[in-house]
């Protein structure tokens, strides 16, 4: 277990270089789900239908498939066992369906329009009922396909589940690249399955922390490139970027406001690490916490009301909480983990009602959520080594990086523990995930 003087150094230092393992970040990318949900919900998805001699250019009902299996709720019927292949609703014969035993069944087709023009349609069915759920139709490019396919994810989970799906998300997260015996960092983003990397930007120096806005459209995180921690707000379509602090000392964990108006963050500006707020219009600073303990790490409430971080103030690092108001801090910190000798890098569920941190006990450093009003702490993954946990925006999911044989990963499991499924690039080391807000 960390010592408080561990705890120090480990902030001290932002994490730096050793949390990343020789690799290269570019490769194939792969999905393991390491765990289902028994009694997953039986669909069947059929091939989607196309008339053009070429071969599709995407396969949309194994994206769809690919992502209701790794939700954990969902168990697709397997191509082969299909008792029919049909894409118009007319074709249908809800009997052939019944006798698999799948509750829903998804079928579609895909027509070339025009160049790089396509129509994408598609029909959800209760099997036993006989009738249609959901039926859309989607023009888009070539390069919008799997967007459109997300969508259509969407679309059946929320149907089926009563909740929003997150398919359509995006995912930022940072590699270290191997340069001969030095390393560059990326930062990159990518749809929430891992697919349609986008790099936006390549560094010689580490990168850290990546944190959405609330609108999705940029990322706020930290950066060495000037020999020192800066901290940096970048949009993603365009690339701009801002240097919006750099003390003297760390400047570290920065956190958006719900309304995206203001980065709270860790500075040692003062001489000791403590959260601070900064005004992005104004660019005024203000002092959140006032201790000689390590303060860091905070993050929001939904309703902007209150901040949650790391202190070691108790004598090892866990979760505090202190209310926000218009000009500061209207109360005292107070603590809300009591649980295990190491809890560190919280964030709220959408709701508010749900912290997700590394929690660690007995040498180990799990995944935990921790229900604010009952005090009760579930272990949502059981990692050696779990990491920077981030909610999905529909509060379902907790995707995470954790270390497997020596290399990073990506991880993302159901706030129930139940199912469970890796994202893993054929060479690289990955850390740091930030998982976007609904589009």
């Amino acid at each position: 277990m960390k010592s408080r003087r561990q705890f120090s150094v480990l902030r001290a230092l932002l994490l730096c270089c050793c949390l990343f393992a020789a690799g290269a970040a570019h490769g194939v990318l792969t999905i393991e789900i390491t765990q289902g949900v028994r009694g997953a919900m039986p669909i069947a998805i059929v091939p989607f239908g196309w008339s053009a001699p070429s071969t599709p250019p995407e396969r949309m009902a194994s994206i769809i498939g690919a992502d209701l299996a790794r939700s954990g709720y969902f168990a697709p019927l397997a191509e082969a066992d299909l008792p029919s292949r049909p894409h118009e609703a007319a074709a249908v014969r809800f009997p052939d369906w019944r006798m698999v035993r799948v509750d829903n069944l998804v079928i579609g087709s895909l027509q070339l329009l025009g160049p790089d023009s396509y129509q994408v349609k598609f029909h959800l069915f209760d099997v036993y009922k006989g009738k249609s759920l959901a039926g859309y139709s989607f023009r888009t490019n070539r390069q919008g396909l799997r967007r459109v396919a997300h969508q259509i994810s969407d679309i059946i989970y929320e149907k089926l589940t009563g909740r929003k799906g997150v398919f359509s998300t995006s995912i930022a997260y940072v590699t270290a690249i191997r340069k001969g015996n030095s390393f560059s960092y990326a930062l990159s983003v990518a749809d929430a399955d891992g697919y349609n990397e986008q790099v936006i930007l390549d560094a010689p120096q580490p990168l850290m922390s990546p944190a959405w806005s609330p609108d999705g459209q940029r990322l706020a995180y930290v950066s060495f490139e000037t020999g020192r921690s800066a901290i940096y707000i970048q949009d993603v379509g365009t690339a701009k970027r801002t240097r919006v602090a750099s003390f003297k000392g760390i400047n570290s964990a920065p956190a958006w406001s719900p309304d995206g108006r203001k980065l709270a963050f860790t500075s040692s500006k003062n001489g000791n690490a403590d959260i601070y707020v900064l005004d992005l219009g104004s660019r005024k600073v203000t002092r959140i916490t006032t201790s000689r303990a390590i303060d860091t790490e905070a993050a929001w409430s939904p309703d902007g009301g209150s901040i949650v971080f790391t202190s070691d103030r108790g004598g090892s690092p866990q979760i505090y909480q202190v209310s926000i108001g218009p000009s500061g801090p209207t109360g005292r910190p107070r603590r809300v983990t009591y649980e295990g000798s190491y809890n560190a890098r919280a964030s709220f569920s959408p709701d508010g009602s749900k912290l997700v941190m590394v929690h660690g006990d007995r040498g180990r450093f799990q995944i935990a959520v921790l229900e604010l009003k009952s005090g009760q702490l579930t272990i949502v993954a059981d990692t050696r080594l779990g990491e920077s946990p981030t909610f999905s925006p529909n509060g379902d999911m907790v995707l995470y990086a954790n270390e497997v044989k020596g290399r990073g990963v990506l991880e993302v499991a159901s706030v129930d523990s139940r199912s469970h499924q890796r994202l893993r690039f054929a060479r690289g080391d990955v850390r740091e995930p930030a998982w976007s807000p609904m589009p």
